[in-house]
C-alpha cells in the first residue's frame, strides 16, 4: 500500500514538473510574468518532492542512489532542477531555467517511465564501494555543468539568430547579452572538465582494484575520455586559440551530443559497466 502511494506521488510530481515547463513555456512566448512565478512555486515543489524521494531511497537502500542507471537518471534531473533554481535566484535568467527544465523533463520522464530492472540493483548492492560511489556522483556533477553549459550555448544560437535577422522585443532582452551566456557556458565548462578528471581517475582505479581482468578499451570507458577530449578541446579553442562566438556555441552543442552518445548508446554497449539497462 505503501509502495503504492509513493508511487503516485512520485506520478503527481512529474505532472507537477510538466505543468511548471508549460508555465515557463507560456512564460517564453508572451512573457507573462503571472505564469513565470506559478511556474517558479511548481517547480520548488517538484524540488522539494524529489529530495524527499532522494533521502527516502537513501533510507531504504542504505547507500547514495546513483549505482544504477536508474538511480543515475533521477539524480541526474534533480542535479538539473537544483541549478535551476540556483539560476532564477541569483541570475533571475527565467529563460535559462525555462530549457534547463525541458531538458530536466525529459530525463524525468525517461526515468519514470523506463522499466525498472531487478538485475541491476542487485549488481548495485554488490558493487558498493565509497570509491565507486565517489566516482560515480562526480560523473554526474560534470554532467549537470556540461548541461547546463549547454542550456547557454543553445540560447546563445538563438539570440545570436534573432539578432541576425534584427527581430528586436522583450524576449530579446531577456536572452541576456551574447557576451554573458557566452562566458556563463565557459565558466561552467571549465568546472565540468576537472571534476569529470577525478571521477575517471577514481572510476579507473576502482575498475582496476574491483574488476579483474577488466577491458581498458571496453566502449564505456573510451567512451568517457572521448568526452573529456572534446570538453578539453573546447577550453583550448576558447583560452589559447581566443575563438569565441557562433563557432564556439556550435562546437559546445557538439560536445554535448558526444555526452549523450556516451551516456545512453556507449553505457548500453558495455560488457562490464553496470549501468546497463
Amino acid at each position: 500500500m505503501l509502495e503504492l502511494t509513493m508511487t503516485r506521488l512520485h506520478e503527481a510530481t512529474v505532472l507537477l514538473y510538466a505543468l511548471s515547463v508549460l508555465l515557463y513555456f507560456m512564460d517564453f512566448l508572451n512573457n507573462n510574468q503571472k505564469a513565470n512565478k506559478v511556474a517558479f512555486w511548481l517547480l520548488a515543489i517538484v524540488w522539494l518532492l524529489q529530495t524527499i524521494f532522494l533521502f527516502l531511497y537513501m533510507a531504504k537502500t542504505g547507500r547514495f542512489p546513483v549505482l544504477t542507471i536508474f538511480e543515475g537518471l533521477y539524480f541526474y534531473a534533480w542535479v538539473l532542477i537544483t541549478l535551476s533554481l540556483v539560476i532564477n535566484r541569483f541570475l533571475r535568467a527565467d529563460f535559462i531555467v525555462f530549457f534547463t527544465n525541458v531538458l530536466g523533463f525529459m530525463v524525468m520522464a525517461i526515468h519514470t517511465f523506463a522499466p525498472v530492472q531487478v538485475e541491476s540493483d542487485v549488481l548495485a548492492q554488490r558493487l558498493v564501494s565509497e570509491l565507486l560511489l565517489i566516482h560515480i556522483t562526480m560523473a554526474i556533477l560534470s554532467y549537470g555543468a556540461f548541461s547546463l553549459s549547454f542550456v547557454f550555448s543553445l540560447l546563445y544560437m538563438i539570440q545570436y539568430d534573432l539578432l541576425k535577422r534584427k527581430k528586436w522585443g522583450k524576449r530579446l532582452q531577456r536572452l541576456g547579452d551574447l557576451s554573458q551566456l557566452e562566458r556563463m557556458s565557459f565558466i561552467l565548462n571549465g568546472i565540468g572538465v576537472p571534476i569529470l578528471i577525478f571521477s575517471l581517475i577514481l572510476g579507473l582505479q576502482w575498475a582496476y582494484i574491483k574488476v579483474p581482468g577488466v577491458h581498458w578499451f571496453d566502449l564505456k570507458i573510451v567512451g568517457s575520455f572521448i568526452v573529456l577530449a572534446v570538453y578539453s578541446v573546447y577550453l583550448y579553442m576558447k583560452v589559447r586559440k581566443q575563438l569565441y562566438g557562433k563557432k564556439l556555441a556550435l562546437l559546445n552543442i557538439f560536445s554535448f551530443i558526444i555526452l549523450l552518445i556516451n551516456f545512453f548508446l556507449f553505457g548500453s554497449l558495455s560488457t562490464f559497466h553496470f549501468w546497463v539497462t
